[in-house]
């Protein structure tokens, strides 16, 4: 995707390079640190970030993630709940989203679609451990 004139040029200090997606609940950008490495910066929009319940909801999330570690997860880098627009930054992890990839490629062999279910198996396992269950899963 593209930036836009309205997004910011950086959250929480990270520069934007570039917009990743969008959903209901926010925008992720993929940031950098000051080390290069890298981020996924999630931001909720900003009709959210005015609902109390919501940055509470948030804040249970960031540190719930914070909490999850594993070889399929990205971890949690830094978060503020308490921003005017509530951010969360995670280690970009590079792909393509897997709609894309059938579009293009055709269906996964059987042994490259017993290795995604079992790498999404492996990261279910890992945030149910701490307790987590995830609403939004993108493989």
């Amino acid at each position: 995707m593209v930036l836009r004139d309205s997004d910011p040029e950086d959250i929480g200090g990270y520069p934007i390079e570039d917009r990743l997606g969008s959903g209901g609940m926010g925008v992720v950008y993929l940031g950098r640190s000051a080390s290069g490495r890298r981020l996924a910066l999630k931001v909720v929009h900003g009709q959210y970030a005015d609902d109390q319940e919501f940055r509470t909801r948030f804040r249970r999330e960031v540190e719930a993630a914070r909490q999850v570690s594993g070889a399929f997860t990205a971890p949690v880098v830094d978060a503020d709940a308490d921003a005017s627009s509530p951010w969360m930054a995670t280690v970009y992890i590079p792909g393509e989203d897997l709609g894309s990839h059938v579009r293009r490629e055709g269906p996964l062999p059987l042994d490259r679609l017993r290795e995604l279910a079992a790498g999404l198996t492996e990261a279910l396992r890992d945030i149910h451990r701490v307790g987590v269950v995830h609403r939004d899963l993108k493989p």
